[in-house]
């Protein structure tokens, strides 16, 4: 078997393919790709508002820190302090320039760190009000006659009260409206029963075969019988279909055992675990809330392997070799080089079992040999333990699923 390490580079590898899953069926149904917040981890605030709280501090320190340099001159600060508060002159005076930006900081604090609000209407009137009052000021005072920050304070408390507004609509808003509709969809997931039964179900209580591969055609009547006479090698291939099914059922009934590894992101998305498997060695497996419905995924990703050049970019090649019967297929792949050549590209040969249940779809296949396929020099051939795919329907909501990934591969 290859080193962990190696394998775990390259699940890592196609992590982005469960992004580019998610986006392109997001996209076709009106969802956005955003990661998926679990209900029991939802922030008090957000991480976007936090940085915009923070941003809306700086910005009254930075101007607090602008007037201190301009009131440290020869006179010293405790009188250039008399004369700017005590005898207040609007055309001469940068304390009001302070006291604007206090009114920001106060007044954007209260509205969206404390009270939460998700509205815009708050930063308009602070924007409205700063951006008034400083071109008033600009007008009517004597400013520019006091150096260069006569120009520099009003010039970066107009900006900045600006960039305030752009980072709270464009961002915090908008991320935020986002990220509720997700956790509103997380919450149709987890209300419903456990993700993955205590034990496998049962394949003739909820199996049910599935549909024709993407570019086949109906058979004949004699094709038909023809198939149902299958030869020595084609009992193996379904043989090994099933063999791989029971392993992944195994794999997918001990969840409570599963080592978690790393997230794609710090507190959600794409989940890694792996889980040891007696005689096939360690696994590793990739979980992924998705904003699209399981039919979808079933019918675009399990029932069409030869569009997985499309949403997996460590994938160069997919073809299928046979269609032995309606629920096994051996298949041709191809996985692209690496690290500027570092890493030879791999080529694999796939029996792969597919099932319809009544909660989940399944694909799970394991390497084979293929007469149409023989090792090439070009590249090295891989092998593939028991794996594949399942996607989890969620009763509650159709339009979500949970997608899973099982990978055991021996890159040689």
């Amino acid at each position: 078997m290859s080193k962990p390490t190696d394998l775990q580079h390259d699940l890592e590898r196609s992590l982005p393919a469960i992004a580019s899953i998610s986006t392109s069926f997001s996209q076709s149904q009106g969802f956005s790709p955003y990661c998926y917040f679990s209900p029991e981890k939802r922030k008090a605030i957000s991480d976007v508002r936090r940085t915009f709280c923070l941003f809306v501090t700086f910005d009254l320190l930075f101007i607090s820190l602008l007037w201190i340099i301009e009131l440290n001159t020869k006179d010293g600060i405790q009188k250039n302090l008399e004369n700017e508060i005590i005898k207040y002159n609007f055309k001469t005076s940068f304390f009001d320039i302070f006291v604007l930006a206090f009114f920001r900081f106060f007044v954007l604090l209260l509205a969206y760190a404390i009270v939460k609000l998700r509205h815009w209407w708050v930063i308009a009137v602070t924007t409205l009000v700063s951006s008034a009052f400083l071109i008033v000021k600009v007008i009517l005072s004597e400013l520019l006659t006091k150096g260069a920050f006569g120009y520099l304070l009003p010039i970066v408390s107009f900006v900045i009260a600006w960039l305030e507004t752009w980072f709270l609509d464009f961002k915090v808003l908008t991320q935020e409206a986002e990220e509720e509709r997700w956790y509103l969809a997380a919450q149709a997931v987890a209300s419903r029963s456990p993700l993955l039964y205590p034990r496998a179900l049962s394949e003739g209580q909820f199996y049910s075969p599935p549909e024709s591969f993407a570019g086949s055609d109906n058979e004949s009547d004699e094709e038909g019988t023809g198939r149902n006479a299958l030869t020595a090698q084609e009992k193996e291939y379904v043989r090994q279909g099933k063999e791989a099914m029971e392993v992944v059922d195994q794999i997918l009934a001990q969840e409570e055992n599963w080592k978690f590894e790393k997230n794609n992101a710090s507190d959600f998305g794409d989940v890694v675990y792996t889980f040891e498997i007696p005689f096939h060695g360690k696994t590793f497996i990739l979980k992924a809330f998705l904003q699209c419905s399981a039919e979808t995924v079933y019918q675009e990703v399990i029932l069409q392997p030869e569009k997985m050049i499309l949403w997996n970019r460590t994938v160069a090649a997919c073809q299928i070799l046979q269609r032995v019967e309606d629920n096994t297929i051996v298949s041709y792949d191809v996985a692209a080089g690496a690290a500027g050549g570092v890493i030879s590209p791999r080529d694999f040969v796939n029996v792969r079992r597919i099932e319809r249940r009544r909660d989940r779809y399944i694909s799970s296949g394991m390497s084979t040999t293929h007469s149409l396929k023989p090792p090439l020099s070009k590249y090295v051939r891989g092998e593939n333990g028991p794996g594949g795919f399942i996607v989890l329907k969620c009763p509650s909501n159709p339009r979500v699923c949970t997608f899973i990934w099982i990978l055991n591969t021996d890159l040689k």
